[in-house]
C-alpha cells in the first residue's frame, strides 16, 4: 500500500526557508519569529501565495492578517497588513510607508531587532485584527470615473 502524504505544514516550511537561506536573513527570519511567537503565543503561521514563480511566503496571522515575512538579498522585510493603523511609537516601520494600509520594517544584515516595540506592534496588530471597528484609522482616496 502506497502512503499518501500531506503538504508540509507552514512551521516546517518556514524551518526550511531558514536553513536554506543558511546566513544572516535566516538568523534574522529566525529572530522575528521568536518574537512574534513570544508576543503572541497564539499566533498562527501560515504559508501563501506560492506560484510556480515563487515559492510561497510566510504569514503570521490572529483573527486576520498580523504581518508576513520576506527574504530579499540585503532586507528580510516585515509587512504588517494593517500596519497604517497601528501606532508606532519607537518608528519601526522604514518602508512602504506612502499607502493607505500596509507598512514594513526592513531588517539589514548587523541590524539590531527592538524587541520590546516589535512585541508591542504584533499584540497592537493582533488587537486590531480582533477588534469589531473597521481596519484602521487609513482613509481610502475614491478616484472619480472617467466618462466617456
Amino acid at each position: 500500500m502506497k502512503k499518501i502524504t500531506g503538504t508540509p505544514s507552514a512551521s516546517s516550511l518556514l524551518d526550511d526557508k531558514i536553513k536554506k537561506l543558511g546566513d544572516w536573513r535566516g538568523q534574522a527570519l529566525a529572530k522575528v519569529r521568536a518574537i512574534i511567537h513570544a508576543a503572541d503565543p497564539e499566533i498562527v503561521e501560515e504559508w501563501k501565495w506560492v506560484k510556480a514563480t515563487n515559492p510561497g511566503t510566510p504569514v503570521w496571522s490572529h483573527g486576520g492578517i498580523v504581518c508576513t515575512g520576506e527574504t530579499y538579498k540585503n532586507a528580510v522585510k516585515m509587512t504588517f497588513a494593517k500596519g497604517a493603523a497601528l501606532k508606532d511609537p519607537a518608528r519601526l516601520f522604514n518602508s512602504s510607508l506612502d499607502g493607505n494600509v500596509r507598512r514594513a520594517i526592513d531588517i539589514g544584515e548587523g541590524e539590531k531587532i527592538d524587541e520590546k516595540a516589535f512585541k508591542a506592534l504584533v499584540r497592537a496588530a493582533v488587537a486590531l485584527n480582533s477588534s469589531k471597528r473597521p481596519a484602521g484609522n487609513a482613509v481610502r482616496s475614491q478616484k472619480k470615473r472617467k466618462n466617456g
